[in-house]
This record gives C-alpha cells, structure tokens and sequence, in this order.
C-alpha cells in the first residue's frame, strides 16, 4: 500500500468518526448559525483527527498546520453552507433533496481528502 493510499484511508476514517459517531444533537442544530460554538466543535474534532493522521504518518509540524488549517475552513463552511440550504427549504430524510444536498456534501469532503492527501504526499 503507497503512503499516500494509507493517508487517504486514515483521513477517511476518521472523517466516518468524526462526521457520524461524534456528532451530537447541539452540533446538528448549531452548525448553520454562523460562529456558533457547535460548528467550531465540530470542526475542532475534524481537525484532532486529521492531526492524528498526519501525525501517524510523521508528518512536519508546519506542513500538518497548513493543511487542516484550509481543511477545518473548507469542512466549516460547505457544513455551514448545507444546513442552511437544507432548513431554508424545510427538508428532512423523506425528501429527495435532503439526500442530494448531504450526497454533494458529502463527496466535497472526500475530495477534499483526496487534495489533502494528495499535497501531503508532494511535499513528503
């Protein structure tokens, strides 16, 4: 397995903990008031878990800076862009927009792993 396949599984994994088992009902109902402290937790424990990777990976300290700096404001705003979206139009599970908006949410935060592994991997 290429280091850079074992970074992407490890940001993967962590975002499957992070996105899913972490998530609390004061995270789920906060994250689209801009600034809340729900938000910034959520992407606090998104950022633990991308340190832990890079740091599994032996990762520098500035380059591990650099990239869940952009990650954390990529994942709090396309988060925060979402929720919106979704309670502006008052969708829950049985509406096929629901699903559209949390898919496209989704696959951004893969590519966003997919870069991140993939400038970590250039610059190693």
């Amino acid at each position: 397995m290429t280091n850079f396949l074992l970074v992407l599984i490890l940001l993967q994994f962590k975002h499957l903990i992070a996105d899913f088992f972490l998530q609390s009902s004061y995270i789920l109902d906060n994250r689209k008031i801009y600034g809340h402290p729900g938000g910034i937790l959520h992407v606090a424990i998104h950022a633990a878990g991308s340190i832990a990777a890079f740091w599994i990976m032996g990762t520098d300290w500035w380059t591990m800076f650099v990239v869940v700096i952009v990650e954390v404001l990529i994942h709090y705003h396309l988060d925060w862009a979402k929720d919106n979206f979704v309670a502006k139009r008052g969708l829950t599970t049985v509406d096929k927009l629901f699903w559209y908006a949390l898919g496209v949410d989704q696959a951004i935060h893969q590519l966003t792993y997919v870069l991140m592994a993939q400038f970590w991997y250039m610059v190693q």
